[in-house]
């Protein structure tokens, strides 16, 4: 059970990082992560009210860091 959440911790987050370094887009990477996450939740993988928690913590940091990465982009151009 504590790998689950530890995944849950991380996992997420990256998701939405790779997501938005393959699309350019932040938004197109968090929708495509949520609809992974939103997949697990149907098909019964994720079954705790406190491990959903622990992924939109993961997405909303996620999501954050991409977009902090955009900015640190765009200034170096």
């Amino acid at each position: 059970m504590g790998l689950k959440y530890l995944l849950a911790l991380f996992v997420p987050g990256l998701l939405v990082l790779f997501f938005t370094r393959v699309t350019y887009n932040r938004l197109i990477g968090l929708i495509l992560t949520v609809a992974l996450i939103a997949a697990s939740v149907y098909k019964g993988y994720t079954n705790a009210y406190g491990l959903i928690i622990v992924d939109a913590l993961s997405l909303t940091i996620g999501f954050w860091l991409a977009d902090s990465m955009k900015s640190k982009i765009k200034k170096q151009h």
